[in-house]
């Protein structure tokens, strides 16, 4: 079995989960998510806590499992503590700043980048160099990080640009100075 797919998904107080044929419903205190997961994949509510069983052993019932247990236990964790990413800017110049909904990029264009973030996500810009993004559906928080990443990457050279908190840029060396042939 697998070691992930095997481990029941404790439910905590406050926290209500129903299942609907192959949809998973989560309800907590920061929301509702809910999923439809892989009808081979049978799941089930045993003493407060859901169950994943798998129907056979075959590599792709065992792949499923685990992926199905996980993607279960992201929305139980959602619904109740929630997940962030943070981004860091670094270049001079380079800022962020939120207007109403929207946040705002000034990161070397010629003209503001503007990215309007979808329901359920929450930007925040504590520092003109810091974005922090919250929600409760972990796979959109990551999107919505990756996305604003790719609005100008930290480039190797310098390591201007955005990037996640903590990331850790491979920098390379620049131009060799020109050398001279004596002779």
């Amino acid at each position: 079995m697998s070691r992930i797919g095997k481990q029941p998904i404790p439910i905590p107080a406050g926290v209500e989960v129903r299942l609907e044929g192959n949809v998973v419903r989560v309800k907590g205190p920061k929301g509702e998510l809910s999923r439809a997961v892989h009808e081979a994949m049978k799941l089930e509510l045993v003493d407060g806590k859901v169950v994943v069983r798998r129907p056979s052993d075959e590599p792709a019932h065992r792949a499923l499992h685990g992926l199905t247990r996980t993607l279960v236990a992201n929305m139980v964790q959602g619904v109740t503590e929630g997940f962030e990413k943070s981004l860091e800017i670094s270049g001079v110049g380079y800022r962020a700043a939120k207007q109403g909904n929207k946040l705002v990029l000034n990161v070397g264009y010629s003209h503001p980048v503007e990215i309007v973030p979808p329901p359920g996500i929450d930007i925040e810009v504590p520092a003109a160099n810091r974005i922090s993004i919250r929600g409760t559906d972990k796979e959109l928080v990551g999107e919505m990080a990756a996305r604003i990443r790719r609005v100008r990457p930290a480039e190797p050279y310098l390591g201007k640009g955005l990037r996640y908190a903590g990331e850790r840029i491979r920098r390379k060396a620049g131009k060799a100075g020109k050398v001279s042939k004596k002779g």
